[in-house]
């Protein structure tokens, strides 16, 4: 009886684990379109006609899309710009934009021309090696980012010296991957073997 009761606990632990994915999904989809239909009721609620909602979202897209084109073409657009200028005018407001611009740059794959480069240090203490993202340089100094498991957003900034660190050629999308599954997506294992 013991043992069937551990067995049945066993594959529930299984089927929670099995749907969480699907769960987080789900989330993220009831969250984009919850906030979708608030502004479908905030835009028809001034315009009172389905027509023109649709247009605002129509030309909304379309000038959304624009932009994406003029900034992967030529790196920005003049209204981004102009904004940019403005916000680093006031105070406070501009350091929250520029680092949270930069993180973003950091994991938006369109074609940037800085480099995401992935490494692998020892953290918290020797022998205990982790990825992270090289966010920055200065000399032969790394700037670091060691996100923790499951969740990549939370984790550790560190200065590190370039001779601490072992390259990876895992890219951005993997280590994350790598770190949402707690090791299980490891699609370079083979640079385990190759860590002091």
């Amino acid at each position: 009886m013991n043992q069937s009761l551990k067995t049945l606990f066993n594959y529930f632990l299984i089927g929670v684990f099995a749907v969480i994915p699907i769960v987080i999904i789900l989330q993220i989809i009831i969250f984009v379109k919850d906030r979708v239909s608030d502004l479908f009721r905030l835009v028809y609620g001034y315009s009172d006609s389905y027509l023109y909602t649709l247009l605002f979202f129509t030309v909304s897209f379309l000038i959304l899309v624009s932009i994406g084109h003029k900034i992967v073409k030529d790196g920005k657009f003049w209204v981004i710009a102009a904004f940019d200028f403005v916000i680093e005018r006031i105070p406070l407001l501009n350091s929250i934009y520029r680092v949270s611009k930069k993180v973003i740059s950091m994991f938006s794959s369109h074609g940037r021309k800085e480099a995401r480069e992935v490494v692998y240090v020892e953290y918290p203490k020797e022998g205990l090696w982790v990825p992270a993202y090289v966010t920055n340089k200065e000399g032969d100094m790394y700037i670091l980012y060691v996100p923790t498991s499951p969740n990549p957003t939370s984790g550790f900034t560190l200065l590190v010296h370039r001779s601490k660190c072992i390259k990876s050629e895992m890219n951005v999308e993997q280590v994350t991957s790598f770190i949402v599954s707690v090791g299980v997506d490891y699609d370079k294992a083979y640079e385990a073997n190759k860590l002091p």
